[in-house]
């Protein structure tokens, strides 16, 4: 291999197995594709200690009041704004705590804005207008590990003593240098070269789906393995609440509808503010038999860790 193929980034290079590929009947196309995705998971799992330690730098940064910030460009901002976007009707939590700064801004999320991503200065500048503080934590997303605009953002946060987290599929990428952890699935060349919304995008968005839910699950906004911060906005949510308060305690289905309204209303009357949810108010109001006002005040006081707010074993 000459040196100047070597220089090129992996996820850049043409893949041997898929040469050939507009010449395919429809099934061996799909089959071959299939095949290049399964490699995905175990290169994924081969990173679970380096994701371990991001996730523990990540929890102890919430737990101080820091916030986990994404910082990508393309399919890598994209993935990174969807998983920040979830997170508050997931876990319940504040859209401060989890956030996503893309390359091009807003108008990247639903239409390519190629040029962006090619600016270091501009990548500074927009982490900067965020006003990091030491407890944050950056997690810089890129493929090929070598986006300018991501490089630029984590070098702002390494100028203001930030925790860093790089994700990409190249390890010997600058990116991974600027990095106090580096979480690299080694996926390799894609089906279409250089497309890397296809393997090293699921990568990605997997490694991501394990950092912000393992992290929620530590920080207690996950009971058992129930969502018991959703917020019934609708029809199938408040069915899923209600199922879940059911599951979860024993109760009927009208005394679970009853103790929640009750907590709805109670969180409604404490003003704007961000109040703990109803469904955890309400299991608390029907394991311990509090009232809304009580069960809000045990919840807040352990910092919304449900296990701990109801004096159970296995508390994190």
């Amino acid at each position: 291999m000459s040196s100047r193929v070597q220089q090129i980034p992996v996820t850049e290079r043409r893949h041997p197995r898929t040469q050939g590929l507009d010449r395919l009947p429809t099934r061996e196309l799909l089959e071959r594709i299939n095949r290049e995705d399964a490699r995905v998971a175990p290169a994924v799992a081969r990173q679970i200690p380096a994701i371990a330690r991001a996730v523990e730098t990540i929890v102890t940064a919430l737990r101080a009041g820091g916030r986990l910030i994404y910082v990508g460009a393309g399919t890598s901002g994209r993935l990174a704004a969807l998983d920040a976007a979830e997170c508050p009707p997931t876990f319940g939590v504040p859209p401060r705590q989890v956030q996503a700064v893309i390359a091009g801004g807003r108008a990247a999320l639903d239409r390519a804005v190629e040029g962006a991503e090619d600016s270091a200065a501009r990548g500074w500048r927009d982490l900067m207008r965020r006003r990091l503080n030491r407890h944050d934590v950056v997690v810089g997303l890129s493929a090929s590990g070598t986006t300018p605009y991501v490089l630029g953002a984590l070098r702002y946060a390494r100028s203001r003593r930030v925790k860093t987290v790089a994700v990409t599929c190249n390890p010997a990428a600058p990116l991974a240098r600027l990095a106090d952890i580096v979480i690299a699935p080694r996926v390799g060349p894609e089906v279409i070269a250089g497309s890397t919304r296809l393997k090293a995008g699921t990568a990605q968005k997997l490694v991501l789906n394990m950092l912000s839910t393992a992290a929620m699950v530590r920080l207690g906004h996950v009971y058992d393995n129930w969502m018991i911060h959703v917020a019934p906005a609708n029809r199938k949510l408040r069915e899923r609440a209600l199922r879940i308060l059911q599951q979860a305690t024993g109760a009927s289905r009208q005394q679970a509808r009853r103790v929640l309204a009750q907590a709805a209303a109670a969180k409604r009357r404490a003003g704007p503010r961000h109040e703990p949810d109803a469904l955890p108010v309400a299991l608390i109001m029907l394991k311990r038999g509090m009232n809304a006002t009580e069960a809000r005040r045990r919840l807040r006081a352990a910092g919304g860790n449900l296990r701990r707010a109801l004096g159970e074993v296995g508390q994190q």
